[in-house]
């Protein structure tokens, strides 16, 4: 897993617009990079509606929010719609991203194995470094916990 200080992995994505967004589009700000399982489900709604909520202050903060999950553009287009989410959302296909950041890993559920998106959100600074990472994240005052790291 990644930690504070380290360099955060580049990465080349399309976004829910249609167009290719690099980590390099972002320097002079801070990115508020989060991944998640998957779009239109309880918690991952909860989570993006919550950054859509605080998006101002987040703003004011100089930083931008983007969300990562394996679900295809299409998919993103209709949950960034039906949600009204005024960030970017990648579309990680295949899964490249969220091996380098350490976030697709071994999960269990009902004594099943199977890999997924651990929930796992970075703080980007301006230069490119990790500055803060929350790991197997509770959607729940997420978003102000991360207000209040900026």
């Amino acid at each position: 897993m990644l930690k504070r200080g380290d360099k955060a992995p580049e990465f080349k994505l399309s976004a829910d617009n249609g167009e290719e967004i690099s980590l390099k589009d972002f320097r002079g700000k801070k990115v508020i990079l989060y991944f998640y399982p998957k779009d239109m489900t309880s918690g991952c709604t909860v989570e993006a509606c919550d950054f859509r909520d605080n998006i101002k202050k987040i703003e004011k903060k100089n930083a931008v929010v983007i969300g990562v999950s394996p679900d295809d553009t299409k998919s993103h287009v209709k949950f960034k719609d039906k949600y009204e989410l005024p960030f970017t959302l990648l579309s990680d296909t295949t899964k490249k991203m969220l091996e380098d950041y350490g976030v697709w890993q071994e999960k269990s559920m009902y004594g099943r194995k199977y890999m997924g998106v651990v929930r796992t959100t970075f703080v980007i600074d301006e230069k490119g470094k990790i500055e803060k990472v929350f790991e197997k994240v509770k959607v729940e005052g997420h978003v102000d916990e991360i207000l209040n790291s900026l």
